[in-house]
């Protein structure tokens, strides 16, 4: 029997003046029915422009195809008219892209939209096109099959969008799906539900599928083969139990060494207790309204207390929707807390406003999730490293010997001030995110899911980085992640947050060990690839 996708030799030409000819250079790979191959690899290693050149997809005229071909069901794709394409897509091959909130469309209603699959494939009537949404939508394990079909897409959480996408993708039952990096920005158990959705629908359906990610702990979970891509290339490919325990390509043995552990390394406990912030009694109730709805209170912080040491790093982990970045806002004072303190030194920030507030601001600084909302597109490096000290009254000439200073020691040539975001790539993005935080030579760094969306070489790197600043410096930093293998990494200390309130704390290596909270027990068992040890494997 013929494999539902066969790629043989695929290769795709760059822009001229790019950092190489190929984006895809002889790429062979097939996937049966029933099948789910994993494709790993760094970002730049060509796996979403395969992707993309499967589902016709690629932009432009630049990026195109110049050598090989791809069949679906034995049907040559590259080849295909435009008409073609569009009949194929959605109802023999589907896609789940990475982020559904640019994905879905802001205006129209989640069930509207997988309503429109129905309409454009099918013949069916409105009333079954109705009768089918739902039960698609009960079918990927959404609760409120009606009230999910009428709530636009802003109004769900990031678990119950990616949901939304799957439904979308299977309802037609294609032969094909391909999903890139589905689950990257999702907390631990929202992506063990939907790595297990993924897997049971493909069951039921005899879909196969193509699975991109750079998470080892993904592979390890749901692969039955794997396919690792370098600069366009794969340079390995077998089982998944052989790559992940024996791979042969140094290059693989790279990646999975960067993959962290989830069991902590001891550490001896802190005799000197310096705290650099203290945090009691945080509280913070969000309220809104819908149109045509009643105002609603959402209580995103109940009660918290915690505090960071200096030359400490404490980790704040729990779900999406537990109140971990609402806190790092109250602390950062980006967001005005109802209740509590949060001390520095004498100052208690929660009760500062104005001037007051302004003067404090430089004290702690905050590294966000995404660094390329992060800079401003039209303001060159050296800009956007000076802002800080320059507003606070420090002259130009000296603040700008400090940026390069600060971009060597993230590990950047100091030569780059007169560029541009968009010339780098997302980890050197985030090191110049650090670097501008560093600037005003903080007591508290905050960094909030900060290495998420990296690779895990990048990530591994930027990990390293933040605990040499910490030690250099002597700097506190407060890590708000999802990852718990990252937690295990990098944090000292970890606080487990669950419905806004703090439900378990102490030294990483015991709460890992012996989690004294259902809840915390509830996270550990649902990170991907709990059972692998990678780091055997890459020695």
């Amino acid at each position: 029997m013929p494999p539902v996708l066969r790629v043989d030799g695929l290769t795709i030409a760059l822009p001229t003046g790019a950092d190489r000819a190929h984006a895809l250079a002889d790429v062979s790979l097939d996937v049966a029915a029933g099948e789910i191959l994993c494709v790993v690899g760094e970002s730049g290693s060509g796996k979403s422009v395969m992707a993309y050149a499967i589902m016709g997809l690629l932009p432009g005229h630049e990026v195109r195809p110049v050598a090989g071909t791809v069949r679906l069901e034995d049907e040559e794709l590259l080849g295909a008219s435009v008409k073609r394409r569009r009949q194929l897509r959605g109802a023999r091959m589907a896609m789940i892209f990475q982020e559904p909130m640019t994905a879905l469309n802001p205006v129209m209603r989640c069930g509207a939209q997988i309503d429109e699959v129905l309409r454009l494939h099918t013949s069916l009537e409105a009333p079954k096109r109705r009768r089918r949404t739902l039960e698609m939508l009960d079918q990927v394990r959404l609760s409120e099959p009606e009230r999910m079909a009428a709530s636009f897409p802003h109004q769900l959480s990031g678990g119950q969008r990616q949901r939304i996408m799957i439904a979308m993708a299977l309802i037609l039952e294609p032969a094909l799906l391909i999903a890139d990096e589905p689950t990257t920005a999702l907390d631990v158990t929202t992506q063990a539900q939907v790595l297990q959705l993924v897997r049971d629908l493909q069951r039921q359906q005899g879909t196969a599928v193509l699975f991109i990610t750079h998470d080892f702990g993904v592979v390890a979970e749901i692969a039955d083969r794997v396919a690792v891509m370098r600069e366009g290339r794969i340079v390995e490919r077998g089982a998944t139990a052989t790559v992940l325990t024996v791979p042969r390509d140094d290059y693989t043995k790279r990646l999975i060494a960067a993959v962290p552990s989830l069991v902590p390394a001891p550490s001896a406990a802190r005799t000197e207790v310096n705290p650099v912030v203290s945090v009691r009694g945080l509280a913070k109730t969000y309220r809104t309204r819908e149109p045509f709805a009643p105002r609603r209170a959402v209580r995103a912080l109940q009660d918290v207390d915690l505090h960071v040491d200096r030359g400490e790093i404490v980790g704040v982990v729990g779900e999406s929707g537990s109140g971990k970045s609402t806190a790092a806002r109250c602390i950062a004072r980006l967001v005005d807390p109802d209740a509590g303190e949060i001390r520095m030194g004498e100052v208690d920030l929660a009760g500062l406003r104005g001037r007051a507030l302004r003067r404090q601001r430089r004290r702690v600084q905050i590294v966000f999730q995404d660094p390329y909302r992060s800079l401003n597109p039209r303001r060159t490096v050296a800009q956007a490293l000076v802002e800080g000290p320059v507003n606070f009254g420090e002259p130009y000439e000296r603040a700008l010997r400090r940026a390069g200073e600060l971009l060597g020691l993230v590990g950047l040539d100091p030569k780059v001030v007169d560029r541009y975001p968009h010339q780098f790539s997302g980890g050197q993005r985030q090191r110049l995110c650090i670097a501008r935080a560093l600037m005003l030579e903080p007591e508290l760094l905050i960094a909030d899911e900060a290495v998420s969306a990296l690779d895990v070489s990048v990530q591994a790197s930027v990990l390293d980085l933040l605990d040499s600043i910490r030690r250099r410096f002597g700097l506190a930093i407060l890590f708000i992640t999802h990852d718990l293998r990252v937690a295990a990494r990098l944090c000292d200390r970890v606080a487990v947050m669950r419905q806004g309130r703090i439900v378990e704390t102490g030294r990483t290596a015991t709460v890992f060990a012996a989690p004294g909270h259902p809840y915390t027990r509830e996270l550990l068992d649902a990170a991907p690839g709990r059972d692998w040890r990678f780091e055997d494997a890459s020695t």
